[in-house]
């Protein structure tokens, strides 16, 4: 207990996040697709560096991401990037707004630095 005319001796604790890396469940929306748009994994990754290139330049576009899994019918993925590029990777995909001269958003649906934490999504549980 302090008592008065003590000073209080104050310490400041800031922990890092011991992670190596962090996983994000996105998706690709269109405003309208077109019929013969086919978008693979490799483009979409392509479209991902192009996306951090843009804004952060070489810096941004020489950022390690992976793309883990990738479904062209629902043109959702699961990426992993380094810890340190997270903000960086999360602020290309929000501000990139479009693709082949087509207007489209990236959704980030998860993040977490626990690639089992994707597998399940408790706003789509479903109870009988």
């Amino acid at each position: 207990m302090i008592h008065p005319g003590e000073d209080a001796a104050y310490e400041r604790l800031v922990s890092r996040n011991p992670c190596d890396y962090h996983y994000l469940k996105v998706g690709l929306e269109f405003e309208e697709r077109r019929p013969g748009l086919r978008l693979n994994a490799a483009h979409f990754k392509q479209l991902i560096v192009s996306a951090l290139k843009d804004l952060h330049g070489e810096i941004g576009a020489a950022l390690p991401v992976d793309v883990l899994k990738f479904e062209e019918e629902t043109l959702t993925a699961i990426l992993r990037i380094q810890s340190s590029g997270l903000v960086k990777l999360w602020s290309a995909l929000t501000l990139l707004g479009s693709y082949q001269n087509q207007k489209c958003a990236f959704r980030v649906t998860q993040v977490s630095p626990f690639l089992l934490a994707l597998s399940g999504n408790s706003r789509e549980l479903v109870l009988n």
